[in-house]
């Protein structure tokens, strides 16, 4: 196994140098693309916070990637993890916690000196709504079809639908929203070792794939069908560059702006 995994990553890294070579020789010419602030600009930021999701529309990101979570009582807030951590230590649970509870006391933050709390996904939506940002909603967990449509029915009040797109590892929670919101864009999250991701051609969508896993082929495979190609998480310029070089639509990174 460990064999098996050095040479993925020797294969991996002579892709990223073969490109890299290629690009910067002049060789390669890239496409346009989008870049979406992972968690907010996350890389200066305390993560899916509204600082996070602010200091991504100053730095000239194109859209916001969030991660939402449901409260007890059923408020939509941002958090990747099953718990929310604060300044103190503690934690606790989203899912069985009020959002009362959970903006109770400041979040844990060791990116900056102020004081952050957790962030609502209306609010979210407001700083996307405010910078014509474009929204990259993952659902974190199972949600059941009422919880969706609440989702989806709060975006379209807040902000407009057709700037959306619903992210997900969990297919279920895709065709489900699918159903509900036929024009909704929905992207499959997606990496080696999550199926076939030729799944998403019977229902046209789109995939946020990890730059690992990405392919000329795969591109190639939702590309002639009409399908966007995402990619996740790209945090170093030799990275970028490759993943420009392949011709993916949209980035996601924790520092890269526009």
């Amino acid at each position: 196994m460990k064999n098996s995994i050095i040479k993925a990553g020797i294969c991996v890294g002579a892709a990223l140098g073969a490109g890299a070579a290629l690009y910067a020789a002049g060789r390669i010419k890239t496409a346009d693309v989008c870049m979406i602030a992972h968690k907010g600009y996350s890389g200066k930021y305390p993560e899916n916070t509204d600082t996070a999701f602010t200091g991504a529309a100053l730095n000239g990101s194109g859209g916001i990637e969030t991660d939402v979570r449901v409260t007890k009582d059923g408020i939509f807030v941002c958090n990747h993890n099953a718990t929310v951590r604060f300044k103190d230590g503690t934690e606790l649970d989203v899912a069985s916690s009020t959002y009362d509870e959970l903006t109770a006391q400041p979040l844990l933050n060791d990116k900056t000196d102020d004081d952050v709390y957790l962030c609502t996904f209306r609010r979210y939506l407001e700083i996307c709504r405010e910078h014509r940002l474009i929204c990259f909603i993952e659902l974190k967990g199972e949600y059941d079809e009422e919880q969706i449509s609440a989702c989806f029915r709060l975006a379209e009040e807040v902000y407009d639908l057709s700037m959306c797109i619903l992210q997900s590892f969990e297919f279920d929670n895709l065709v489900k929203a699918h159903e509900m919101f036929p024009m909704l864009k929905i992207m499959l999250t997606w990496g080696k070792g999550c199926g076939d991701y030729r799944r998403c051609f019977d229902y046209g969508f789109d995939i946020d794939a990890s730059y690992r896993s990405l392919s000329k082929k795969l591109i190639r495979d939702f590309h002639k069908r009409g399908l966007k190609v995402a990619c996740w998480t790209v945090n170093s310029k030799h990275v970028l560059r490759y993943c420009r070089m392949l011709g993916v639509d949209y980035i996601e990174s924790d520092y890269f702006g526009g």
